[in-house]
């Protein structure tokens, strides 16, 4: 149902009108990009977050018009002060509906190995970042929520990674 139309939308009757009324009524989705970092050791850089308890990976939700490569780039200067290039697409993992939230895409690309020191110059975004740690599997394990230590132990060993998840794992 069409409720209202500004000024400026195409003309109803157009092909670009018609578009952009079915546009406006389709199903939207969150997608959200992170980035895998890695130091000599295998470790992994993990976010303690100030609005969850559990750790996760650099990253955020992707802004309209914004492609999720560009958002973890952008997301990683904002929130730990460092210029990093994402590489290869890691996975996708399609995120169920969680606590509130609505379900969503999540795009993992990889930042890389770094220098395990490069932490000491990083400056964090206080509102969202407490701390950032280097973690090995046991304290992912330990300190992330159950999809997201999944799915860094699916990526983790540098095999073949599944190229889509559902909710961490490989879907059955």
């Amino acid at each position: 149902m069409l409720v209202g139309r500004l000024a400026s939308d195409p003309e109803p009757a157009t092909a670009d009108g018609f578009r952009a009324v079915l546009n406006a009524g389709l199903p939207l989705k969150r997608v959200i990009a992170q980035g895998l970092l890695r130091d000599p050791a295998g470790r992994v850089l993990l976010c303690e977050l100030t609005y969850k308890h559990d750790w996760d990976l650099p990253g955020g939700v992707v802004e309209p018009h914004e492609s999720p490569r560009d958002c973890v780039v952008r997301e990683v200067a904002e929130e730990l002060g460092v210029q990093l290039t994402a590489g290869e697409l890691v996975t996708v993992d399609w995120l169920p509906p969680w606590a509130g939230w609505d379900d969503a895409c999540l795009f993992m690309f990889d930042l890389g190995v770094v220098a395990a020191d490069l932490v000491r110059s990083m400056r964090l975004e206080p509102r969202e970042i407490a701390a950032v740690h280097w973690a090995d599997p046991a304290e992912v394990r330990a300190r992330c929520r159950p999809q997201v230590a999944d799915r860094l132990e699916l990526v983790a060993d540098g095999g073949l990674v599944p190229p889509f998840l559902q909710s961490g794992r490989v879907p059955e």
